[in-house]
């Protein structure tokens, strides 16, 4: 009999907690009146009954549950208090749920980035030594991989007939004195590996050699050797590969999550796992524009000064980057304020413009690869804690509490979300300054508005968040996007038309038209203008490269997303724009783009499929509105169907 006390008082411990977090427990006004009525039943007909634990639970008169047998209580006292998505309880309901709200505020976050790599041999200092003439290996003074050598230290010797030719050519050309022939024979002996002073010694001694020694071009290590002793070579074969180790690179591996965080030279710190107690440092010179498909991660090579020789290929790394971010994909760097960065070696970092020491390339200042070099003035860009979000995979939810409501009432809403730096996400759209969201107990109220078939995370309403944060512009800046919006309405038409040479001409003024200006613009309207600038300007590129027409095709996608994105954030001054959708694009995936008015013509399938797809929206005119029926085909005309032609 004792071991089922603990169970009962467990039962009864929870029944009043849950009589209590939804008011159940406590006999009300309303319960009171029908037990003094003489149990009326009349006066509660019209009344819903439920479980305070169990809301599915719903009957026309009061009793028990039939599940725990609680008492039933009146619906409207249960929680669930509202329309839509509001949920509201009592306040020791809110206690006991566990439930905790924090503020949403501007910030700018900050986040270290965890990278895992090794040391690797710098690739752009690797020595090859080629075989510049046919001939023998007769001794080999390096043998075998791993040796370190010195610029000089000799490392075979190797016969050849065409070196006794070749030195006869020039005695020959001395001996008659003919300058022009002398010349050539010199050069070519001089290609062939000869120093000038062996050459000299073979003109005035008279005497050739009918054997060659290879010499070291410069230090380092022996990573690769082909021949072996008495193995004929032919011209251009590989005969060793010397690595230098006083320069190295670092290859880490990055999550795709990470990629908003990292820039070109931008400043890691490492440690070496042989190496405790030590740290390195170095900038990131390259990152990888694809991304494993195994891993989902991408490389990040970090060149490294290795004079002190402490490093090694092949030892395992840890690195970190700290960063900050400004909003818009910018990073706040204020060490790299007023400096100029080589654009293929960021360790070239110069106080001023110039030329790069490496590949005599302009310097650019460190604005144009993605740096805020200073805090900019302002609150940062809006934050939310990360424990708010409940994510769908679709759909991203947040529970708000009203601050007019008379008890505890919170009201989900979906939020567009940016990057997330640690605890905390960059909101895009959907939230305000100022607003308190539950951090603690979001999925209980969920769960409880998912029970009554109320809009939840998994049960989206009708009111949806707009998809890209808003901003109010002056119709100067109106009339540049319009310009820009005008450049893609020409190469959607090109696409359409299955003209590769106009749509690669449309590209270009659309890059052009990129260039406008944007001192009007607040520091977050900006940002967020530059990013798509950046965004468009990548996907232009890749169809100006493209071979043919169905290449050209696949980047426009990306720009249509970006050139919607634009529309959607800043509006137009007075164009239309639409959104179509062609649901056979890329194999049956589908694929939208804009249009400047609602007779279709699909950039996608050209004249194949002229008229496939419906339009969906529209996004910027004298009045927005959505489509839910293909757009008809005006009078004459047959009705349009995906996949036929027309």
């Amino acid at each position: 009999m004792k071991r089922y006390l603990p169970i009962a008082g467990a039962l009864l411990i929870g029944v009043l907690i849950g009589a209590l977090l939804f008011r159940g427990g406590v006999p009300g006004k309303h319960d009171h009146d029908a037990a003094t009525s003489g149990g009326d039943m009349n006066s509660t007909a019209k009344e819903i009954w439920t479980c305070s634990m169990h809301p599915q639970i719903q009957a026309p008169k009061p009793g028990l549950c039939p599940i725990c047998a609680m008492e039933l209580i009146p619906l409207s006292r249960a929680g669930a208090i509202g329309e839509g998505r509001e949920y509201s309880m009592s306040d020791a309901a809110k206690v006991l749920a566990g439930i905790n709200t924090t503020v949403v505020e501007r910030a700018f976050p900050e986040a270290e980035v965890r990278l895992y790599g090794t040391v690797a041999y710098d690739e752009t200092r690797q020595k090859i030594i080629a075989a510049r003439f046919p001939g023998r290996i007769e001794r080999l003074f390096v043998d075998y991989t791993g040796i370190r050598v010195n610029e000089g230290d000799h490392l075979a010797t190797i016969y050849s007939p065409d070196l006794l030719a070749a030195q006869t050519e020039l005695l020959t050309a001395k001996q008659y004195k003919n300058e022009g022939a002398l010349r050539i024979a010199r050069d070519k002996l001089r290609l062939w590996g000869f120093p000038d002073k062996r050459i000299n010694e073979i003109e005035s001694s008279g005497a050739t050699l009918d054997q060659l020694m290879i010499d070291a071009p410069a230090s380092g290590i022996v990573t690769h050797k082909n021949i072996s002793e008495g193995e004929y070579v032919q011209t251009g074969m590989n005969l060793f590969t010397i690595d230098r180790l006083d320069e190295l690179w670092i290859m880490f591996d990055a999550y795709e999550s990470d990629k908003p965080w990292l820039r070109f030279g931008q400043t890691v710190q490492f440690t070496a796992e042989a190496i405790p107690g030590r740290e390195f440092e170095g900038r990131i010179s390259f990152l990888s524009p694809s991304l494993n498909p195994k891993t989902r991660t991408f490389a990040v090579r970090v060149n490294l000064n290795n004079a002190e020789s402490l490093l090694q290929p092949g030892m395992f790394v840890r690195g970190v980057v700290k960063a900050k971010i400004a909003g818009a994909g910018r990073v706040i760097d204020p060490s790299l304020a007023g400096k100029w960065i080589s654009p293929m070696h960021p360790e070239v970092v110069r106080d001023g413009p110039g030329k790069c020491d490496v590949c005599g390339m302009d310097l650019v200042p460190a604005e144009e690869l993605g740096y805020t070099v200073a805090t900019p003035e302002g609150k940062g860009p809006l934050l939310v804690s990360a424990s708010a979000v409940l994510n769908t995979g679709k759909r991203s939810v947040v529970y708000v509490e009203k601050t007019d409501a008379e008890e505890p009432t919170f009201e989900g809403r979906e939020v567009l979300l940016g990057t997330r730096a640690g605890d905390v996400y960059l909101v895009e759209a959907g939230l305000k300054e100022g607003e308190r969201v539950v951090t603690e107990g979001a999925f209980a109220i969920d769960s409880a508005l998912q029970i009554q078939a109320r809009p939840s995370m998994m049960l989206p309403g009708d009111d949806q968040a707009p998809l890209f944060q808003q901003f109010e512009v002056e119709n100067e800046f109106l009339s540049q996007v319009d310009a820009i919006v005008e450049a893609y309405f020409a190469l959607q038409l090109a696409l359409a038309g299955d003209d590769l040479p106009k749509s690669k001409a449309s590209a270009t003024a659309l890059s052009n038209s990129l260039e406008i200006e944007i001192d009007s613009l607040s520091q977050e309207a900006a940002d967020a203008y530059r990013t798509v600038r950046g965004q468009l300007a990548d996907s232009l590129k890749s169809l100006q490269e493209a071979e043919d027409i169905k290449a050209a095709r696949v980047p426009f996608e990306p720009a249509s997303h970006s050139v919607d994105e634009l529309v959607r954030r800043f509006g137009t001054h007075k164009l239309p724009v639409y959104v179509a959708h062609c649901p056979m694009a890329f194999s049956n995936r589908g694929a939208n783009w804009l249009q400047g008015n609602e007779d279709l013509l699909n950039p996608y399938f050209g004249d194949a499929m002229l008229r496939c797809g419906e339009i969906k929206e529209q996004i910027a005119g004298a009045t927005k509105q959505k489509k839910s029926e293909p757009v008809p085909e005006p009078a004459g005309k047959t009705k349009p169907h995906a996949g036929h032609k027309h």
